[in-house]
């Protein structure tokens, strides 16, 4: 076998459900800076993406002994390209995975962090560039949900008794809960801003230190690692922080409400998820149950609203009348995710989310870190 072909026996594991590893130049590049020639045969005898394989048995389909395994693989499980559990190695996907565990790592060589960066930021900004990807949402990866603010429930959720619809707030449906059911909580890099520094586009409302939200198991393991460890206090005063600086708080979309215990606290400039969906117009993740809801009589139009929103889903109606009375800001429903960004940085408090219907994605399992 080619050296090409054990680099194409690969991609076509690193593959589970709708997260996809393209046939594409860019993703060999990749390949090719996470593994060497020796390292890439090896992983030709792993099984697809989030199957185990032992050291053993790795060693009997390779012939090598399970040290040599060992030393040789374990640049990969140091920089975060596979997972090592004990004696056990699995194949991680491209993104999320491999993205999100090279960056918060970042052991690799500050070269080779630069051109996996500048990788990165190129296929973001240009792998969902087809009209025939955004004619059918089963085309278009949404394995992330937005939660709501800290404090919704108490300032920004308008419960109303008409609406055909359960108005009670579940407990997965606000960011509050994750905080309230855990006493671990830790943050590392938003790994989506820190391309942006490498590769000289900065965010301009958040920097990467202002990034992933995590409790519980997975805290404690990225602590392991080196990640902040926070108290139930600083979890809560961070979480304010993203959301002044309006960020989204993005959470996996699994087949379980009890799984998720990460957070993503997201911009659209840079986010590998709000940033393809806001240059090519479509929801990037779930949209949530709620979606804002104006009240004129106290709205200034001040347009901070129309500059956080992270899908440009929001725009001023500039007056005609002399009186000025049919100016308002408004809502493009197709394109709200029903983040509640708008109304927590509201400065008049104009703006409520109104839940409009009671639904849970039934995403695809990303418990993979």
């Amino acid at each position: 076998m080619t050296e090409a072909n054990y680099y194409e026996n690969v991609r076509q594991k690193l593959q589970i459900g709708r997260i996809t590893a393209p046939n594409h130049r860019k993703i060999f590049e990749l390949m090719k800076i996470f593994w060497n020639e020796e390292e890439i045969k090896i992983l030709s005898h792993f099984n697809n993406v989030g199957i185990k394989i032992s050291r053993k048995e790795l060693a009997e389909k390779t012939n090598m002994s399970e040290e040599e395994i060992e030393e040789k693989l374990r640049r990969s499980a140091r920089n975060g390209t596979i997972r090592r559990s004990g004696e056990d190695y699995r194949l991680l996907p491209i993104s999320p995975g491999i993205f999100e565990m090279y960056f918060i790592r970042r052991k690799d060589s500050q070269e080779n962090l630069h051109k996996v960066a500048e990788i990165y930021r190129y296929i973001f900004k240009n792998r969902l560039n087809h009209p025939e990807d955004l004619e059918n949402d089963d085309n278009i990866r949404r394995g992330f949900r937005p939660l709501l603010p800290y404090d919704a429930e108490e300032k920004l959720i308008k419960i109303d008794e008409y609406l055909d619809v359960e108005t009670q707030v579940l407990p997965y449906e606000v960011v509050r809960d994750m905080i309230d059911k855990n006493e671990s909580f830790a943050v590392v890099p938003c790994q989506c801003r820190l391309i942006g520094e490498y590769t000289g586009e900065p965010c301009k409302h958040a920097p990467a230190e202002m990034g992933c939200f995590l409790t519980g198991e997975a805290a404690e393991r990225q602590i392991a690692y080196g990640a902040k460890r926070l108290t139930k206090e600083q979890a809560i005063e961070f979480i304010r922080e993203t959301e002044k600086a309006g960020l989204v708080h993005n959470t996996v979309a699994d087949t379980s409400k009890e799984t998720s215990r990460w957070i993503c606290n997201c911009c659209s400039c840079h986010c590998g998820v709000l940033l393809p969906a806001k240059l090519y117009h479509y929801k990037g993740v779930f949209q949530t149950n709620f979606t804002p809801e104006f009240d004129m009589s106290l709205c200034t139009k001040c347009e901070i609203c129309m500059e956080k929103c992270p899908n440009e889903a929001i725009y001023h109606v500039w007056p005609i009348k002399s009186d000025s009375s049919d100016e308002k800001m408004k809502v493009r429903e197709e394109m709200c995710i029903g983040c509640g960004t708008c109304a927590a940085n509201c400065p008049n408090n104009a703006i409520k989310m109104v839940k409009v219907r009671d639904e849970y994605p039934k995403g695809i399992s990303l418990n993979i870190f």
